[in-house]
């Protein structure tokens, strides 16, 4: 290969990287901007990552979610490995979304003015049974704090209700738009 081909070459391979990369960033910054606002309340499980610094280690109340409530759940169905799973949220008098139902199909109604669907995966493999419950990664269970934040944060989740706000995709992807605590906002996700 001659040197202005192999130049030719290197230079459309960075351009269709930065494109890619422009791509999950506008995308990631238009789900912020334009999805639905959900409020979800939290609590901690995990103040430190070694290699990334300080963050929040996240659970939530819709990160347990009772067999029951899923409408579409056939007679002795498993999980599959990495199925999708929307969970139907609905806002709640103290302005905090909880589950109502849930689907691993498409719903069979589009969620009311109050309420909204969130997508996350599960694990495979666990047989559901009515009393069973199943644990969905939404993709939010992190928040990465500034150095030096993460220890008084958690500390302070034990003592007092803290809260996340999520912007949801119309087909219920999330992103953390921002760690609250009562009506203070402490950190704020930006679009870029």
């Amino acid at each position: 290969m001659t040197g202005k081909k192999l130049i030719i070459s290197a230079v459309v391979l960075a351009l269709v990287q930065i494109g890619f990369l422009s791509w999950i960033i506008a995308g990631r910054a238009a789900i912020l901007r334009n999805g639905t606002e959900v409020l979800l309340k939290v609590e901690p499980v995990d103040p430190r990552d070694l290699l990334r610094g300080d963050y929040v280690r996240l659970g939530y109340e819709i990160s347990t979610i009772p067999a029951k409530l899923v409408a579409d759940l056939a007679p002795g169905q498993t999980t599959t490995p990495g199925g999708r799973m929307l969970v139907r949220l609905k806002k709640d008098v103290d302005g905090y979304w909880r589950p109502v139902s849930a689907f691993f199909g498409t719903p069979a109604t589009v969620p009311g003015s109050d309420e909204a669907d969130i997508a996350g995966t599960i694990s495979g493999g666990w047989s559901l049974e009515a009393d069973a419950t199943l644990s969905p990664d939404y993709g939010i269970e992190r928040f990465y704090l500034p150095e030096g934040e993460g220890r008084a944060i958690e500390t302070d989740m034990r003592v007092r209700p803290f809260g996340v706000r999520v912007a949801l995709a119309k087909d219920g992807t999330p992103q953390i738009k921002a760690l609250v605590d009562g009506d203070k906002t402490l950190f704020e996700e930006p679009l870029y």
